[in-house]
């Protein structure tokens, strides 16, 4: 891992360690990305579920390749966003395991149960800074669909990243969302196995 000033660059390593300067004024204090109002029982949920610490959850790197492929985008992940990280599990067209969550375009994805788009993100004032934009892996383009689990809760996202900016129509939204539901499919099995083996 190569240090460069008050940065950290990722190659080939498990976290790109880097700081933003974007911030909110959320919950009486200011943090560096958006947080829903549920965000305590989200995290609360997300810690009891075990699935943070749980192994990879087969066949969700082959859905991570069909999404990439199907929507002809470098990259898609399977995030799940903890109180200051973001962790990768599952992944395709990228190393890193996971970022600082401050860093992460899936915090605006888990405020809603729909599609968040971010069509050129050099062009949006919320990401132009953002080092995942201006240095590797350079996104301009992101889709997240948010995983929403047990109780209405959304843990992470499937999201698709590219390097250069495009569109996404009603039409992609609609199956981004379907793969994203087959990766709840996929995790609350691993949930329930989890359960069923403490």
């Amino acid at each position: 891992m190569a240090k460069n000033g008050n940065a950290t660059s990722l190659v080939g390593e498990d976290i790109l360690v880097i700081p933003t300067a974007a911030s909110f004024y959320l919950g009486g204090g200011v943090t560096e990305f958006p947080l829903g109002p549920n965000e305590t029982e989200r995290l609360r949920v997300l810690q009891a579920s075990g699935l943070m610490d749980a192994l990879a959850v087969a066949g969700l790197d082959v859905l991570c390749e069909e999404a990439a492929r199907h929507f002809s985008v470098k990259t898609a992940i399977v995030t799940l966003l903890d109180k200051d990280v973001q962790v990768f599990k599952a992944k395709f067209g990228i190393e890193a395991n996971s970022t600082p969550r401050r860093m992460a375009f899936c915090n605006f994805t888990i405020l809603s149960d729909q599609v968040f788009i971010v069509g050129d993100a050099l062009a949006d004032q919320r990401f132009a800074s953002n080092p995942l934009v201006t240095g590797p892996p350079f996104i301009r383009f992101y889709a997240g669909a948010p995983l929403i689990f047990r109780q209405e809760v959304r843990l992470g996202a499937l999201c698709l990243l590219h390097p250069k900016p495009r569109t996404f129509s009603l039409g992609d939204r609609a199956e981004l969302h379907e793969m994203a539901d087959r990766v709840t499919d996929f995790v609350s099995d691993a949930w329930y196995a989890i359960d069923h083996h403490q």
